[in-house]
């Protein structure tokens, strides 16, 4: 490369700044009778003394204490015979002190064949550095099991050490000389050498750069960190650089690994938020569908046993029977029409026993296709159509879980790979098969929910009058309108009481499911029995509160009402309910305050009696709190907007039970049980 210092061995050209300068040589000749003959600045340097004042100067009287110049003399005579010596001998510098000095001694003969002796010294502390560092750099460069290169300026290979060796698959010696693109072009090359051009050219090492790719010794791509160190001597010229390589394959992997399960940890935990958020079957579903995509697969179905859906119950599949599924959830992490390749949802699908999907269900365990071709594609999906539509979507690996909960499976979750081209491995397996399992036990929650929701319905309507009886003088509508979770313990009923009288009631069990139910069915029997015996409000409800008590915890309130048609009279008492709305013929309407009053089932406390003029046209409205009840607003609010639609009733008594459950319960958190009465004009 242009701009750098080079030395080329082949000329035996060398620019200063080598080793020989950093030891700093330095020469000194004695003639035969050991006077100084020639001193170089050198030697003056080392020892002190200048070339006047050492030249024509025996050797040892100058530079050679006393008790050691026997010695000095010994070796000059060994040495003016003809032997080399080398060694460590102790001179004297011109400040008195002594220096170890390392030698290199030869005989020289002039022209007239007298002999001399040539003498290279160096100091000694500097040649034991200077050998200790060399020792050490090959110790390390030769043991560590970091690969280790040095190029010239024109990147060719200067040396390698054995772990380089090892990790490029080729020798030394058959680098040499040469580019890297030349003997290992499994590599990228071009990254590489570009590297190696800016470190040249910059200074600036280049630190912990990746290299995917292959050596001769690799039999797949591997990947590697490498490291770039412009090379200089101690005057800055430059002579090339050193590369460090460390294979990081098997880190990358295990920091491959390490992100993975942090993802499935996240996938977890993100589960256990989202997945079960309601106790509604098909809601579930596509909770567990849409926490799978994208992340752990590129589509996903979630199906269901029918017998789950329709009747709540697990009807286990055995033998070489079919399995009957009902697809509630499906989705994709991107636009593809895949998404059509799966049963459609709340369609019933039956598949044969030999079929992916079935086995699953029928063995309780998952099953895993890794690479999925075109025959397994007919075995996946439902016909030919969709088989060709997840082929064309790329689905090139499959994974179906058993959705089971308390020991029995509840159906499927089917998983696809499509645009994401890792196959489903053990990992997958076991993470998909925790978040089947959890999504199973909310799936199974919402079926046993489901289930006992039914019964509890069940009783309730079985429990309220299928339509309020026609009675003389007045118009009746009632609404009863179930919660969308738990069905609670709200009633309502009329009673005949004689002629021109009849009974009003609405109760509200506290408490939900059968067991308010069935509350709510003793306490609206007990009414109508006690109706019977024409009691006085207040009465009534102190009957009705003994009987409460007599079933254990049982806590309702109820509000009871006679209205007297010849006498224009309504008399109203109130267990610890929410006061009724009677709204006037001219269109005002009001709450009307019934004193005193605990919920049945507390006792101990009298109930009060109000009486109240029912004018001709007159509206008498009565509910429970699942009317006017809305969490985070008061009450009033409710009750405001009640009476004020009450006081602009429509003239159909039918219409305006509807009009208002739209326009104040359109979806219930709670039951709502009202009953509306107005007396003929």
């Amino acid at each position: 490369m242009s701009g750098y210092a080079t030395s080329d061995p082949d000329t035996g050209a060398a620019a200063p700044g080598g080793l020989l300068d950093l030891l700093k040589v330095a020469a000194v000749v004695l003639d035969a009778s050991g006077h100084i003959a020639l001193w170089s600045p050198e030697i003056e340097q080392l020892l002190g003394w200048t070339a006047e004042e050492a030249l024509r100067r025996r050797a040892d009287t100058l530079l050679v204490a006393p008790a050691d110049r026997p010695r000095g003399r010994e070796l000059f005579a060994q040495v003016a015979a003809g032997e080399r010596w080398a060694g460590v001998f102790p001179l004297r510098h011109r400040d008195g002190t002594a220096r170890a000095v390392e030698f290199r001694t030869m005989r020289l003969l002039d022209s007239e064949g007298q002999p001399h002796l040539l003498g290279l010294a160096t100091d000694a502390t500097t040649v034991r550095k200077v050998e200790r560092d060399l020792a050490l750099s090959h110790s390390l460069v030769n043991q560590t099991p970091l690969g280790i290169a040095v190029f010239d300026n024109e990147l060719r290979w200067v040396g390698v050490n054995p772990a380089l060796e090892r990790i490029n698959g080729v020798p030394e010696g058959a680098v040499l000389g040469r580019r890297i693109g030349e003997v290992l072009p499994g590599l990228d090359v071009a990254a590489i050498e570009a590297r190696m051009r800016h470190v040249l050219r910059t200074g600036r090492p280049l630190l912990d750069q990746q290299t995917v790719g292959r050596t001769a010794g690799d039999t797949e791509d591997r990947a590697y960190s490498e490291s770039y160190h412009r090379i200089e001597d101690i005057d800055g010229r430059v002579l090339g650089l050193a590369m460090a390589v460390l294979d990081v394959t098997e880190r990358q992997q295990a920091a491959a690994e390490v992100a993975q399960a942090r993802q499935h940890l996240s996938v977890i935990a993100e589960a256990g938020v989202r997945i079960g958020t309601t106790l509604d079957l098909r809601q579930t579903a596509r909770e567990l569908a849409d926490v799978v995509v994208p992340q752990l697969a590129d589509l996903a179905a979630v199906d269901v046993l029918e017998s789950v859906v329709a009747h709540g119950t697990i009807v286990p599949v055995a033998g070489g029977a079919p399995a009957e599924f009902r697809a509630l959830a499906v989705a994709a992490g991107y636009p593809t029409d895949a998404i059509h390749a799966a049963d459609p949802v709340g369609e019933v699908a039956t598949y044969g026993s030999s079929r992916v999907i079935t086995r699953c269900v029928r063995s309780a365990r998952p099953v895993l296709v890794e690479h999925v071709d075109s025959r397994m594609l007919r075995r996946l999906a439902r016909d030919a159509r969709a088989a060709q539509a997840l082929h064309e979507a790329g689905a090139h690996t499959y994974l179906a879980l058993p959705l089971l909960a308390r020991g029995k499976v509840l159906g499927t979750l089917s998983l696809y790979r499509t645009v994401n081209e890792r196959p489903f491995d053990a990992r997958d397996q076991l993470l998909a098969s925790e978040l089947a399992a959890r999504a199973a036990i909310c799936i199974d929650n919402a079926r046993l929910y489901g289930r006992e929701r039914g019964t509890a319905l069940t009783l309730q309507r079985s429990l309220l009058p299928a339509a309020p009886a026609e009675q003389e003088g007045l118009d009746i509508a009632a609404r009863y309108r179930p919660a969308l979770s738990e069905v609670g313990g709200d009633w309502y009923d009329v009673l005949r009481l004689g002629p021109g009288r009849t009974g009003l009631v609405v109760g509200d069990v506290m408490g939900k499911g059968v067991q308010a139910a069935a509350i709510m069915g003793q306490l609206s029997t007990a009414t109508r029995a006690l109706a019977r015996l024409d009691l006085q409000p207040a009465e009534l409800l102190r009957h009705l509160d003994d009987i409460a008590g007599s079933l254990g915890d049982a806590i309702a309130t109820c509000v009871y009402a006679v209205c007297d048609l010849g006498r224009g009279v309504c008399e109203l008492s109130s267990a610890g309910h929410l006061p009724p709305v009677l709204a006037g013929p001219d269109g005002g309407a009001r709450l009307v305050e019934v004193p005193g009053g605990v919920p049945l089932g507390v006792g101990g406390v009298e109930f009060g009696t109000v009486e109240v003029e029912l004018a001709p046209g007159s509206l008498l409205a009565l509910y429970t709190d699942g009317l006017v009840e809305t969490r985070g607003e008061p009450i009033d609010t409710g009750l405001d907007t009640l009476t004020r639609l009450l006081g602009s009733a429509a003239p159909n008594l039918q219409r305006t039970g509807d009009h208002l459950l739209g326009a104040l319960r359109p979806e219930p958190d709670d039951d709502v049980a009202l009953l509306l009465v107005r007396r003929h004009a």
